[in-house]
């Protein structure tokens, strides 16, 4: 087993097809067979099945996938951090960040990290707080931003800020931000939820549980995109913080109020793993992550958002 051919699988399990994957690669059809074959006779199982639509990964094939992941991010990461060393602090850092602040933190820690350590290699993940928590465990990423009621032993937190939860419904609900919305107002209308383990969604059943209140979920769904659309077409309200949908609520495309009679708030922190090290480019990286979700928390950019860091 050896590079070139773990490349090859990697290649050929995200396109499904050998010959696509040659094209990426650079490489004649033939040579990417090759390379397969090669790395199933040394398994000693097939790791794809050949159908008339393309190439699906087999059992085997799909349990060496998450190995193989792992083992070229470590190798990128080491040429990065070799090729990089010429320009003093160097490497392939790869952070992960919520759906609901990624559109805040990506633009300003790739220009930071471009002016201030420009032999830094930043790849960004995008995922919800449990995916997120496997994918450091892992080693997927070198750090991520997750929500406060995410535990592992394998990980070490620095809480960094605090936001309410708002009820979120189109502009004809005409929520209001001075006029909180109590739960219980909540019972028997239509809500749109992420379904669980998601954080935000243990954090409203918790409630709803003490409360001894029952809601009406009318979809779930994991993806932000989804909630969001489904709220604009009528569909329901949700509950999310407010930063999530901060241009719609700007816009007035969506309206929103404070969750109340309980309030929930949830807590973002910076997680980093404990059972590996944390090199230098990752904690340099780490370092203009904070400072840039400081900033936008201190200008207001972040709608509620109160700063819990140092």
């Amino acid at each position: 087993m050896d590079f070139k051919q773990l490349r090859a699988f990697l290649t050929v399990a995200e396109t499904g097809n050998v010959t696509r994957a040659a094209e990426v690669l650079h490489l004649v059809q033939p040579a990417v067979s090759r390379q397969i074959m090669l790395l199933e006779q040394d398994i000693g199982k097939p790791l794809f099945v050949r159908e008339r639509h393309g190439m699906v990964l087999t059992e085997a094939g799909r349990s060496l996938l998450t190995y193989a992941r792992r083992a070229m991010l470590e190798l990128d990461r080491a040429r990065a951090e070799i090729t990089g060393a010429d320009a003093s602090i160097g490497g392939l850092v790869t952070l992960g960040l919520l759906p609901s602040t990624i559109d805040m933190l990506a633009g300003p820690l790739v220009a930071a990290l471009a002016a201030s350590y420009p032999g830094i290699r930043i790849r960004i993940a995008m995922g919800y707080a449990g995916t997120l928590l496997r994918w450091l465990q892992s080693g997927e990423i070198d750090a991520g931003l997750l929500y406060g009621a995410e535990r592992s032993p394998d990980v070490r937190t620095q809480p960094l800020i605090e936001e309410p939860l708002w009820v979120i419904g189109p502009k004809a609900a005409k929520l209001r931000r001075d006029q909180p919305m109590p739960l219980a107002q909540l019972v028997g209308t239509p809500l749109v939820l992420p379904s669980p383990p998601h954080g935000i969604r243990a954090l409203v059943d918790h409630a709803c549980a003490v409360s001894r209140l029952e809601l009406t979920i009318a979809a779930e769904t994991n993806a932000l995109s989804v909630q969001r659309s489904l709220v604009l077409g009528g569909h329901g309200l949700t509950i999310l913080p407010p930063i999530a949908v901060a241009e719609d609520l700007r816009t007035g495309q969506l309206s929103g109020a404070p969750l109340s009679d309980p309030a929930i708030t949830r807590t973002i922190v910076l997680a980093v793993p404990t059972d590996r090290p944390t090199g230098h480019a990752v904690r340099c990286a780490v370092e203009l992550l904070i400072a840039g979700a400081r900033k936008s928390v201190e200008a207001g950019a972040w709608l509620e958002g109160r700063w819990l860091g140092e």
